[in-house]
């Protein structure tokens, strides 16, 4: 089988995180991604420690597989290259704040006169629209102000930053899914379509129990540490050597739960429901622990596993990185480096297609500028 997306080329103008993500997205279901970068620069997070042979980790983990010109937009023999560039794509990404490709003469509105079927994707912290499109953004602001900090840490604490910057993530997420709906969308009305994502927009969209709880009760929910506020038993427990988590989410769950644990709850009227054991989730806790605390996680973890019971440990990266399950996924994968040696190690594709390769190493990470022969030499050709 072919690359679903070996087709496609993209040019990616994004920096930093939401939109490169997009673009490594796309990249790895086969696009090919030309990234236009600034010149003597690049993108920011070239400069992003940690590093190794003086070249960024977290460059290389978002931006392998991707070619790179830098070119000058204001500058009339680059911004000639780039016309030609436009010409041959199937799509532009961008991340810059709205109205900075309007004043450039590289808008939606000019592109798409100019090139009626290229898809023109745009992310920025606010989206393009409403009265705080002009504000600068990152992934901590939207976090905060889009509520996910508000649910997010220790009950009667103060609110926390998910630990991954899932304010870019997301966004970029949400930028390929609508890219590729205009990419089905083009080959019907052989028109390209513009795709504003905001950060912001975002966050709300993965935000489902906490707006089912406010609009339902007009309580804003608070942050609840790992137990989940609408399904108990559904968060951490301690065993004997530390914390692991348990996540009964329906009443046949909780019943096994209960014959594992040799707890008679299933018929009191306190824990019957998942709404009871919503409620008296606090009581329900010490009693599981009252009996978890006796053996070790290990010993839990395959008792319940056992039993069809999810559970599972809290592991580190350390851990994960060398967990089975991940590693038969191939979701650990080699960035190589120039000469074909693997260097640095990224996370591999969780799109798995019937029929589509999925290898074990991924090309290397452009140098700044370092496909512009390339490049050059693939505009010549017809």
């Amino acid at each position: 089988m072919s690359a679903p997306l070996q087709d496609l080329i993209v040019l990616d103008l994004t920096h930093v995180l939401a939109g490169p993500f997009a673009s490594m997205s796309l990249g790895d279901l086969g696009a090919r991604v030309i990234k236009v970068e600034r010149p003597g620069a690049g993108d920011d997070t070239r400069s992003f420690p940690p590093f190794k042979d003086g070249q960024s980790a977290y460059f290389a983990a978002i931006n392998h597989g991707k070619q790179s010109i830098a070119l000058d937009l204001k500058a009339e023999a680059d911004r000639e290259i780039f016309d030609q560039l436009l010409a041959r794509a199937d799509i532009v990404l961008e991340n810059y704040r709205p109205g900075v490709m309007e004043k450039l003469g590289l808008g939606w509105e000019a592109l798409h006169e100019r090139f009626p079927r290229l898809i023109y994707g745009a992310v920025s912290g606010f989206g393009h629209t409403g009265p705080d499109a002009l504000r600068p953004a990152y992934d901590m602001v939207v976090q905060a102000r889009g509520g996910v900090m508000s649910i997010t840490g220790e009950k009667d604490r103060d609110p926390v930053r998910v630990g991954a910057s899932i304010g870019d993530i997301v966004a970029g997420m949400f930028l390929a899914q609508g890219v590729l709906a205009a990419v089905i969308d083009r080959a019907k009305t052989g028109l390209g379509r513009k795709v504003d994502v905001a950060m912001l927009d975002s966050q709300l969209a993965i935000l489902e129990h906490a707006i089912a709880l406010t609009t339902v009760t007009g309580t804003p929910p608070a942050p609840s540490g790992a137990r989940h506020p609408s399904i108990t038993p559904f968060e951490t427990f301690h065993a004997a050597d530390g914390l692991f988590v348990i996540a009964a989410g329906n009443d046949a769950l909780f019943a096994k739960l209960c014959e594992v644990l040799g707890l008679p709850l299933v018929d009191d009227p306190r824990f019957a429901t998942n709404p009871a054991r919503c409620d008296n989730n606090r009581l329900l806790k010490r009693l599981i622990e009252a009996v978890t605390l006796g053996e070790t996680k290990a010993h839990w973890i395959a008792t319940l596993e056992d039993a069809g019971v999810p559970t599972g440990p809290i592991q580190n990266l350390v851990e994960v990185l060398q967990d089975p399950q991940i590693l038969a996924r191939n979701m650990v994968v080699d960035v190589l480096d120039r000469a074909g040696k693997p260097t640095f190690v990224a996370a591999g594709n969780p799109i798995k297609i019937s029929g589509l390769s999925d290898p074990k190493t991924r090309a290397p990470a452009p140098e700044l500028d370092g496909d512009r022969q390339a490049v050059l030499d693939w505009l010549k050709r017809p």
